[in-house]
């Protein structure tokens, strides 16, 4: 026989299960606008039926349904989608990073322009040309010097330009080893809470979320893999546990990063160094170091097994996307064959850029001093003269970009300037001869052995050029990135993301089956009063 009061106590249950409900709506209205976070919905199921198995069960027609409870509140996403919006993170991250560093060069270099090399180069040939013309003119030698100074300015200039912007590149690499290092000992942390509340029954949903903001933010830095651990006791099926976050490299290996509330640390400058980097002029690799739930530095293997000094991983092991390798790439970095050298952006463009001046000054200083043999005939300058360096270095170290510099001699008198080509003799000067100049100025189109054979300005064209279709393709691919990661990111909000008129229906919907139930211990409460104060008065 079922109890008189059955009916209450499932109309209850609805009562309290809707109620739950509605406050889940209420969160979810809330959280609306709130970045990261996914809509939760409560699972409703039934309550188990009347009566219960066994040998004194009762004998009634049909199992008798005895109403509902909140089994969880979930929070609603697709881990697919999550996986596949941190792969198009980890690509933007690598070509947003490498437009930006080549975009940076770029505006240095300003080609072409009225102001640049290019520029500075023709108008120096020029000033030669005019020379030839005028050797016997002190203005057309002193436009010379000064043309010549201007040269030696833009290589000064192009050096320390991109030397400036590979050391920020280098700060910016400390700045997200910082960043990344933090993000990874937050993750740590939301690991020990989830490994607290779980094994009660519970489903902390907002920590789930603020998790996975931080996982989205680390994908940006470099590739990543996640796997869930559970947290054992009463933990729900379908709790996410404790997440394990791995480092994915380029040959297939991967390296631990965090393991429950255990995390590990990125240096590039050693492992004792707590503070995070200290840019050099390469970077080699990253010491991976873990650090356990005392805050104390333990070991590094992959596996986390060994307790001992911690291992240099080799930059070039890194998988090739995500802005930190990106920004490696830029500042630079030492490769891993028999002879380690110096690869990357800047480092490339300044080793180029100091080819370039030292085969042109060398050229042009063998033209103007001569030799007396039939590739380098001797001149004269003003004084009969022979020729001397017109391009020296401004220290004891080779010419090179950053220390090309129009001889102090010269600026001094621009008389030495050699542009006769009659053999040198101080007792017959020849200031009218001009013709050993006008060799000097077509020294523009001569090819340079050291540069490829090509000339001084197609080498720099080709630098521009190879610089424009890299950064037309990184651009492009930083687009194409964009647009993946934002239709990635529509998926992952049609999952996730709440919207405010479903939220409305919902909590109508909610609403009125509290209204139903209550409208149901009201039909209950009056059969009650009936039982009670009706029966057994018959008559009265």
């Amino acid at each position: 026989m079922g109890s008189t009061f059955m009916g209450l106590e499932a109309s209850k249950r609805g009562l309290t299960t809707q109620q739950s409900a509605l406050y889940t709506t209420g969160h979810n209205i809330s959280n609306a606008n709130t970045l990261g976070y996914s809509r939760q919905r409560v699972n409703m199921e039934a309550t188990l039926g009347y009566p219960g198995t066994g040998l004194n069960a009762p004998k009634i027609p049909g199992h008798i349904g005895t109403g509902v409870q909140a089994h969880s509140v979930q929070r609603i996403r697709d881990s697919f989608v999550d996986n596949q919006f941190r792969q198009e993170s980890n690509k933007l991250g690598y070509w947003e990073s490498r437009s930006q560093a080549i975009t940076q060069m770029e505006d240095v270099l300003n080609e072409p322009s009225d102001y640049g090399l290019a520029k500075s180069m023709d108008e120096f040939w020029k000033s030669l040309q005019d020379l030839s013309v005028n050797p016997e003119n002190g203005g057309a030698r002193a436009v010379v010097v000064q043309r010549g100074i201007a040269v030696a300015d833009s290589f000064n200039y192009l050096s320390k330009s991109i030397s400036q912007i590979q050391d920020n590149a280098g700060k910016e690499i400390g700045i997200s080893l910082k960043d990344v290092n933090s993000i990874l000992e937050q993750i740590a942390n939301i690991n020990e809470q989830i490994q607290a509340i779980e094994p009660n029954g519970y489903m902390p949903n907002d920590l789930y979320d603020a998790r996975d903001t931080l996982l989205d933010e680390l994908s940006t830095y470099f590739p990543i893999e996640t796997n869930n651990v559970p947290s054992g006791g009463n933990a729900l099926k379908i709790a996410d546990g404790s997440v394990t976050v791995t480092l994915k490299l380029k040959n297939g290996d991967s390296l631990k990063l965090v393991d429950g509330k255990d995390f590990a640390q990125l240096r590039n400058s050693g492992a004792s160094e707590s503070d995070g980097v200290t840019p050099k002029t390469a970077i080699e690799g990253f010491h991976i170091v873990r650090i356990d739930s005392n805050g104390d530095d333990v070991s590094l293997n992959n596996d986390w097994t060994d307790a001992g000094a911690a291992v240099m991983q080799d930059i070039t092991t890194f998988s090739d996307l995500g802005k930190l390798k990106s920004l490696v790439n830029s500042y630079g970095y030492m490769d891993d064959t028999a002879t380690p050298d110096k690869k990357g952006l800047f480092p490339d463009m300044i080793t180029k850029l100091n080819s370039m001046a030292k085969a042109f000054a060398e050229e042009f200083n063998k033209i103007h001093i001569g030799d007396g043999s039939a590739d380098y005939p001797q001149g004269s300058n003003i004084y009969g003269e022979q020729g001397e360096a017109f391009f020296v270095s401004s220290n004891a170290n080779p010419i090179d970009a950053s220390n090309i510099y129009v001889s102090q001699n010269i600026i001094d008198d621009p008389g030495k300037i050699v542009a006769s080509d009659s053999t040198p003799d101080p007792a017959n000067p020849e200031p009218g001869n001009g013709k050993f100049a006008l060799k000097l100025a077509n020294m523009k189109f001569a090819n340079l052995s050291d540069l490829g054979n090509v000339s001084a300005q197609t080498y720099f064209q080709g630098l521009i050029g190879q610089l424009g279709v890299d950064g037309q393709q990184a651009a492009r691919l930083a687009f194409n990135s964009a647009t993946l990661q934002q239709a990635v990111t529509e998926r992952r909000a049609s999952v996730s993301s709440v919207s405010l008129d479903e939220e409305m229906t919902n909590m109508i919907t909610f609403q009125q089956a509290y209204n139903a139930n209550a409208r149901m211990i009201t039909v209950i409460d009056e059969t009650l009063d009936k039982i009670i104060n009706g029966m057994g008065r018959v008559g009265l």
